[in-house]
């Protein structure tokens, strides 16, 4: 594969870990607003995630690796076990969310927010043209995601500074930490390697978007929710026929 400059999903991961300590700073100033308006950023983010692997990167990942459907069953599976075990390990038995607190809950998102930053690797690796459309839904999820970690902490007891704090070192500096990791062992590989990591990238959008945003979206029974969904599904829709056209 041809280099690509490290500076693309360089920025995309900047960029992501930005629109986290927004959502931080947001629902620390403006809780009221933060906790009305979340959902719709969710649902948006959804529809964004849900979109672009079907319609774009999947199909990329095929052309580049014929394998590349079993890449995209275990990337999903990777992902749900992952979040599987580290819900056991916090919650034990117990199903309620308000025990996913803590420090505890703010290494998983941190995990979660490095693959994130890989994922920008990878995707940037392939095209620019993919890198964009991969981080325009991951970079809308950013702001919800923010204000999640900061109301996660702010819970289990930590004082709104303390949360604020630990929710930009968990959410948001993971992001573009986890590009710098990756990014010069990812933008090496050969063809088929890259399309198996496209494949495995997709896997893991499709479960942010359809485990992770969708179910709480559809708790809060928004009354436009539906339609912010919809409006993410055509703006992936739009930029994809744009490229094609």
């Amino acid at each position: 594969m041809p280099a690509h400059s490290f500076w693309p999903p360089m920025i995309a991961s900047l960029l992501a870990c930005l629109v986290t300590t927004i959502g931080i700073y947001v629902i620390k100033t403006h809780e009221q607003w933060g906790r009305k308006a979340i959902t719709y950023f969710i649902c948006f983010a959804a529809g964004v995630l849900i979109a672009v692997p079907f319609l774009h990167i999947i199909p990329e990942a095929l052309l580049m690796n014929p394998r590349a459907p079993a890449f995209l069953l275990i990337g999903f599976l990777v992902l749900h076990l992952t979040n599987r075990y580290l819900e056991g390990f916090v919650c034990g038995k117990e199903r309620d969310i308000s025990c996913t607190v803590g420090m505890i809950a703010a290494l998983g998102i941190g995990f979660h927010s490095f693959i994130d930053g890989v994922v920008y690797s990878v995707t940037f690796s392939v095209s620019t043209f993919t890198g964009i459309l991969a981080a325009t839904g991951m970079i809308l999820h950013e702001f919800p995601e923010g204000i999640i970690t900061f109301l996660l902490l702010l819970q289990s007891g930590f004082n709104a500074r303390t949360s604020a704090l630990y929710a930009f070192l968990a959410a948001a500096i993971s992001t573009p930490l986890g590009t710098l990791v990756s990014y010069p062992f990812v933008s090496s590989l050969e063809k088929s390697a890259l399309g198996m990591l496209l494949a495995l990238s997709a896997g893991a959008l499709i479960y942010v978007g359809a485990t992770h945003l969708l179910p709480e979206a559809e708790r809060a029974h928004k009354r436009y929710g539906l339609l912010a969904l919809l409006s993410g599904i055509a703006v992936a829709v739009i930029i994809i026929m744009s490229k094609a056209h």
